[in-house]
């Protein structure tokens, strides 16, 4: 018989009691079916958790998956398919990706230790959602300078060369100056429809999408009557300033506003 542990995908409200029979199709990691965990007091606040086997879960499996990237991938898609799926019914703090516990009695005990930590956070977020902000500098096609013979300058080699990567230099310079004018017309028109923001690094390498060096990567919490107008202002904020290209993603859940309490003692990992 093959051992498990319990996978937790986030915490959530459960007002009426019908979470469970609208979940009861749902299948997560492992393709495993997804049930529900409840403090014994019949508290309306529970956590969304499915069996997942030992041997890829525990501390050392994991460590050693986390850096297969396709492992990692198809995780990360269970992981959010459940989350978007709590969150089409009900507010949630998702979790953090492969947050597992030995059982389930550790997560009712995680949940009974935070219960009003948790039940003030999603109260907190009620009927709002995530929206996520890329600003681009596209340094390619902004800096390119076309080059220029001796005879075109009358400028011998070398001073030609220096003369162009100076071009080139400015050319950098006020593009990344046009980048900062962007960035701060973008922030306050989120800034007048969003409640709270979150600051991440922004991204580089395989994380980094599209063309272009990624300046700014920001998260918004939005009421949800704000949306629209939320995502419409932000492009239009951006709009003319050239060699920056803005990318707005959302709605999501409040991944980056759960708050994580810490330590979520029970853990594995």
């Amino acid at each position: 018989m093959t051992r498990t542990l319990t996978y937790a995908y986030a915490v959530a409200r459960d007002a009426d009691g019908t979470l469970a029979k609208a979940l009861s199709e749902l299948h997560g990691v492992s393709d495993a079916p997804v049930h529900l965990v409840r403090a014994p007091e019949g508290r309306d606040v529970v956590v969304a958790v499915s069996p997942v086997p030992e041997r890829d879960f525990q501390e050392a499996a994991l460590r050693v998956h986390l850096e297969d990237l396709e492992w990692l991938e198809s995780v990360a898609r269970s992981h959010h398919h459940v989350i978007e799926a709590l969150a089409a019914r009900t507010t949630v703090l998702p979790l953090r990706l492969a947050t597992v516990y030995l059982d389930d009695e550790r997560v009712r005990v995680m949940l009974c230790s935070h219960h009003e930590a948790f039940d003030r956070r999603l109260t907190d977020l009620a009927a709002q959602v995530e929206w996520g902000i890329k600003l681009y500098v596209e340094t390619a096609a902004s800096t390119e300078i076309p080059e220029e013979g001796p005879s075109q300058t009358g400028l011998g080699p070398g001073r030609a060369y220096l003369s162009h990567r100076r071009a080139q230099r400015h050319a950098r310079e006020d593009t990344y100056r046009d980048a900062e004018r962007a960035a701060a017309r973008v922030e306050t028109a989120a800034r007048s429809r969003a409640v709270d923001r979150v600051q991440h690094r922004p991204q580089q390498g395989e994380l980094a999408r599209g063309p272009g060096v990624n300046v700014v990567n920001d998260a918004y919490l939005v009421p949800l009557s704000q949306t629209e107008e939320f995502r419409a202002d932000v492009v239009r904020a951006a709009d003319g300033i050239p060699g920056v290209r803005i990318e707005v993603t959302g709605p999501w859940p409040p991944y980056s506003f759960a708050a994580e309490i810490e330590p979520l003692k029970g853990a594995t990992s």
